[in-house]
């Protein structure tokens, strides 16, 4: 594989503007390259011209020769081309905007023919050294920053885990504390500085924080002055004094109970309260070491990237310029910083002590992520499940065709009672058939789906997992409608009608069996994701709201068919509900973000429950008011919802935009895919409305089978939208360079006491 490939695949994506630009170095190049391939063509023809010059005057040039070689072997020239070759480019720090340095190099061969070439390639590659350096600096003092805050909150845990563990040392030393805490308060142990070998970390000393088991708070008192002698510092039972826990709404009804209180709360000292703490700081402690894992990967690529390019340029110009200009990168901030490495050091050691009770392998193994393995089973079933669905969807049509079914004189109740129950399932498996294609085509764009999601990491669900699980629904549900046709149709069979009709029951119930079993079979973890998910939509606006919520409460909003089909089931209205969920997601999000985007959001999907009830009204009692009510209503829902996704979910319809009417940038090169899926989501988002306007239905359809196919094509919208609407999201996270989730840390220190 070649290295720009290499590159591109193991860059971090929403930092890829901050890397090295190797492709268009490689560009410039080129274009060196091209120069001298093209000089070297016209010197060829100069010397051929030259040749039959000699051969007119072959002697005299002979003798001249000989001359000319006595000359140079005497005294040879001083200012030779191989002697001065490694003088090719001096590189320097120089002054840069405010207190920052930059580099800068100054090529001495810019006056030699083809030299502009070469003068603009160190000019880039100068600006690109510059960037990554300035963003690399800027990213290892945020993540020390972080570690100084992690440091105050592993403090505060080992304190916590004193006072609950080991009460009667604490209460023993707070009572000895209060005696000498005037003397002490000058050198409280949460604002020294640990010092390792004479050298200040600042603050980064995780890796000493010591837990204190002993009985007495003497002892405590003599770890102290050891630990004290040693440069270290042990935390201080006083630090919990300065700390709140940061409360988190668990259920519904804690969610009401933090309106009406503080959403900070003081400490209990309880095992629970514990428990939670060391979960959500251990959570902290692994999305951190990602980071620093990711920074230092940034770096080591960065580092390559400069040596390759230079390697390329000494091949192509015959000159020996990557010694000094990779002698200045590696004294550099970027090749001689060693913070990164230190803190990953630091990060291990404490990870290790305090959350996996010294076991290195255990806390290593929980530190780094595996890597996902690609299953041959996975393929082979997936094969499988489909030919099986395949064959049965022709047994299927092979049946109705065999017993003339649709002119059977229970054809309409069969398509009024038990067709409504076994298109929920079809609707559901080209739902998941349209998520496996987003999935495979934000893995080929390389959006990072699993971060956006917030999946954990190595258990997101890659396009032939979700395949799979497509193709294994399918099997099922087209096996029941086999059975069921058969002893539906079957006139030997009518004594076994309340058998008959058990038939969707009882796949309703496998399929509920599998979604909710506790076992960790059938990708238990994506399972729980999307279970959670859905009771946050069903609970709305009562827990705060984050992008897979709302990302699937916006799904169900495509599947309004698929709940209006568990009218046998539940009850004829539940359709309304995944709307009515986004709205006040969208209600929550307005109090809380103070966006009033999301109170335009929450008018469009309040437009479409009001052309929803319009539509059911119509259906109920028709009538010219109720139709011209359903239909303006329905009209104005589909203007305002067309003009959301289009330029406020997928970013498009931009005037001063680099590509005209789309966005400054975009991940599909061919830009008229855009304009057609824009085209397409008007197009799909009409089709609904000629069930209000009663247009005239196809002959062949049952009036449920056109409503069906009305839903297909709102559920291949869905999956359309669901690209575009990634893409934005990950096209903005690449924009702010935000690549980690932010993870609520347990403790909140007092805002008027800075120093603990």
């Amino acid at each position: 594989m070649k290295f720009g490939r290499e590159l591109a695949s193991q860059m971090v994506q929403e930092w890829q503007e901050a890397y090295m630009d190797y492709n268009y170095l490689k560009t410039l190049l080129k274009d060196v390259l091209r120069f001298q391939q093209k000089n070297a063509s016209s010197s060829e023809e100069i010397s051929r011209s030259h040749s039959l010059q000699r051969r007119v005057s072959m002697y005299r040039a002979f003798s001249g020769l000989t001359s000319r070689y006595s000359t140079l072997k005497g005294s040879p020239r001083k200012n030779s081309p191989r002697n001065s070759e490694d003088e090719v480019i001096l590189v320097s720090a120089v002054q840069g905007e405010g207190s920052e340095s930059c580099y800068q190099t100054m090529f001495l061969r810019s006056s030699e023919e083809g030299g502009e070439y070469e003068l603009v390639f160190f000019r880039r590659l100068d600006d690109e050294f510059n960037k990554v350096v300035k963003f690399y600096k800027n990213k290892v003092e945020e993540v020390k920053m972080e570690a100084e805050e992690l440091s105050k909150q592993m403090d505060a845990l080992i304190a916590l885990r004193i006072r609950v563990d080991k009460p009667s040392v604490a209460q023993n030393c707070a009572r000895e504390t209060n005696f000498s805490s005037s003397d002490a308060s000058d050198s409280s142990p949460a604002t020294v500085i640990a010092t390792v070998n004479g050298n200040k970390q600042g603050g980064l000393h995780m890796d000493v924080i010591q837990e204190i088991e002993m009985g007495t708070c003497e002892d405590e008192k003599k770890l102290e002055n050891k630990m004290d002698s040693n440069g270290f510092w042990p935390p201080s039972l006083q630090v919990l004094d300065h700390v709140k826990i940061n409360v988190e709404p668990d259920t519904p009804v804690s969610t009401l109970k933090n309106v009406i209180m503080s959403s900070k709360s003081d400490l209990s000292f309880s095992k629970d309260e514990l428990r939670k703490v060391e979960k959500k700081l251990r959570h902290a402690f692994i999305e951190f070491y990602q980071k620093l894992r990711l920074l230092k990967s940034y770096c080591f690529l960065n580092m390559l990237a400069f040596s390759k390019i230079l390697k390329k340029y000494d091949k192509i110009t015959s000159r020996k310029a990557s010694k000094s200009y990779l002698e200045m990168v590696d004294k550099s901030y970027l090749g001689s910083s060693d913070e990164v490495n230190r803190l990953i050091e630091k990060l291990e050691a404490t990870f290790i002590k305090h959350f996996s009770n010294g076991n290195r392998r255990k806390g290593m193994n929980s530190l780094k992520t595996q890597a996902k393995k690609e299953r041959h089973r996975i393929t082979f079933f997936l094969g499988l499940f489909t030919g099986c669905s395949i064959a049965l969807a022709v047994a299927i049509i092979v049946s109705i065709h065999g017993r003339n079914l649709l002119n059977h004189e229970g054809r309409g109740q069969y398509m009024d009672n038990i067709f409504p129950l076994y298109s929920l399932f079809g609707f559901i498996v080209l739902h998941m058939v349209m998520y496996g294609g987003n999935t495979y085509l934000w893995r080929h764009f390389r959006v990072n789906y699993p971060f956006i999601f917030g999946f954990k990491q190595g258990t997101e669900l890659g396009y032939r997992e979700v395949f799979l699980l497509a193709s294994g629904l399918s099997v099922l549900a087209l096996a029941a409608v086999l059975s069921n046709l058969d002893m539906e149709m079957d006139p030997r069979t009518k004594s076994f009608k309340t058998l008959t009709e058990l038939v969707p029951l009882g796949l309703v119930t496998v399929l509920l069996f599998i979604t909710f079993c506790p076992f960790n079979i059938i990708y238990r973890s994506s399972r729980f994701f999307l279970i959670k998910c859905a009771w946050h939509c069903l609970c709305a606006p009562l827990y705060k709201v984050t992008l897979p919520d709302f990302f699937l409460a916006d799904q169900l909003t495509s599947q309004v068919q698929a709940f209006r089909s568990l009218q046998f089931y539940i009850c004829y209205y539940g359709w309304v509900i995944p709307f009515w969920s986004r709205f006040l997601q969208c209600l929550r999000r307005l109090a809380e973000e103070k966006d009033p985007m999301q109170g335009f959001n929450g008018l469009k999907y309040l437009s479409t429950i009001v052309a929803l009830v319009m539509r059911t009204v119509y259906d109920l009692r028709k009538g010219m008011f109720w139709k011209i009510m359903a239909a303006s209503s329905s009209g104005v829902t589909t203007i305002f919802s067309t003009y959301w996704d289009i330029v406020i979910d997928w970013g498009l319809l931009q005037r001063n935009a680099k590509n005209p009417w789309l966005r400054d940038k975009l991940l599909v090169s061919n830009k008229a895919v855009y304009f057609v899926a824009i085209v397409v989501n008007i197009l799909l988002r009409l089709v609904w409305m000629q069930l209000v306007l009663d247009f005239n239905e196809a002959p062949f359809l049952h009036r449920r089978a056109m409503i069906a196919v009305v839903a297909c094509l709102e559920i291949l919208r869905r999956g359309i939208w669901n690209f575009f609407r990634l893409e934005n999201e990950h096209l903005n996270n690449v924009g702010k360079y935000r690549a980690f989730k932010s993870v609520p840390l347990p403790f909140n220190y007092d805002d008027d006491d800075k120093t603990v």
